[in-house]
């Protein structure tokens, strides 16, 4: 598979990068933070006059028309800075669900619009996730319930109709609420098969939305132990010239480039509709997990205690990789997706798989 991308996915990611080097500088997260809600309202104006909060939504309906494969490498720039928004949860996960239904439905035209406008924020309550991020924030929350036939039905409710019980987070840009609620007359929007692909898609763009944050995560922690070593000094020397430090962080450069290469191709995999993706969507969530944990790992091994302290840019980057590592799915449950296709005996697995899957990439 063909994994370069084009000129224009480079410098989309590159102004966008450029974009919250300025508007989500490590000052602003801290002050982010400690205000009640988690979230800025000035830096939502500003993400919204980008047009990213319509990357997702269609041309024909004032979007940007973005694919699952664009979202793979804003992620990493969202996780990088560990923006303080719910950008992707909105304009990512939300608006897959609404663009499943037909083009002109009632929930579908009320709604677009004010996402592309970035007056409106949606929350998806989906059961994998056993809290609700930002519902505190949420004008609408997409949810799920079984019907008496067992047949899984969509619903979507104002935040007022629901009673939030607010839970501590140890990232407190990322508020986590308990949500309690029940189905209202018309809040059903979609039911059945309909409502079972379109909840199904929106936990695969939930999982890879975590992972490509995660990369950016681990690499931003990367950079930041590497500025570190190259300052302190021991024994007259950086830190960095000793031969342990370098194995430390070289074991992170290797996690985070082994980990794109499979992020890329659950992304793919989503764009194409490709029968296995749920493996390959848990697959890259492990990969980008593992290489956010090994460089908070590492990071406080090259940082020492100091790195744990609120003065120090580290912790805000490692605290917002360990609320990530588990949503939207934890190790166990996407090891257990992952298992499910390996152990398949019809499993499509070997170099002749491998290229056999890609030929359309």
């Amino acid at each position: 598979m063909d994994f370069t991308f084009t000129e224009d996915q480079v410098a989309f990611r590159d102004s966008m990068s450029r974009f919250l080097m300025t508007e989500a500088a490590p000052e602003m997260l801290r002050e982010v933070w400690e205000t009640d809600s988690g979230r800025s309202a000035e830096l939502r104006a500003k993400i919204a006059e980008q047009g990213l909060t319509g990357l997702s939504v269609p041309e024909a309906e004032g979007g940007l028309g973005l694919g699952d494969i664009d979202w793979a490498l804003m992620t990493q720039e969202l996780g990088y800075y560990a923006i303080p928004d719910s950008l992707a949860d909105t304009a990512y996960v939300a608006v897959g669900v609404l663009t499943a239904l037909p083009v002109g439905h009632a929930l579908r035209a009320q709604w677009l619009p004010t996402v592309v406008d970035g007056s409106a924020r949606i929350a998806v309550g989906h059961p994998v996730n056993p809290w609700v991020a930002d519902a505190h924030m949420a004008d609408l929350m997409l949810l799920s319930r079984r019907t008496g036939q067992g047949t899984l039905a969509l619903h979507a409710l104002p935040r007022q109709a629901m009673r939030l019980a607010p839970l501590p987070s140890i990232d407190a840009s990322r508020r986590l609420s308990d949500v309690d609620w029940s189905p209202m007359p018309h809040s059903c929007f979609a039911e059945g098969a309909t409502a079972q692909q379109a909840w199904d898609a929106a936990l695969d763009r939930g999982a890879i939305n975590a992972a490509g944050q995660l990369v950016g995560l681990a690499q931003r922690m990367l950079d930041l132990s590497v500025d570190y070593v190259a300052q302190r000094k021991q024994f007259g020397k950086p830190i960095g010239s000793f031969q342990a430090v370098k194995h430390h962080l070289a074991d992170v450069a290797t996690k985070i480039e082994f980990a794109k290469p499979v992020l890329y191709r659950a992304a793919a995999a989503l764009a194409q509709g490709d029968p296995h993706r749920a493996a390959l969507v848990s697959h890259a969530k492990l990969a980008c997990g593992d290489a956010a944990w090994t460089a908070g790992r590492k990071g406080i091994q090259v940082h020492g205690a100091m790195g744990y302290t609120w003065e120090v840019d580290l912790q805000m980057f490692m605290k917002r990789a360990w609320v990530l590592d588990a949503a939207w799915g934890d190790r166990a449950f996407h090891k257990a997706r992952l298992a499910e296709t390996l152990f398949n005996p019809g499993a499509p697995l070997g170099p002749a798989a491998t290229l056999q899957s890609c030929k359309h990439g």
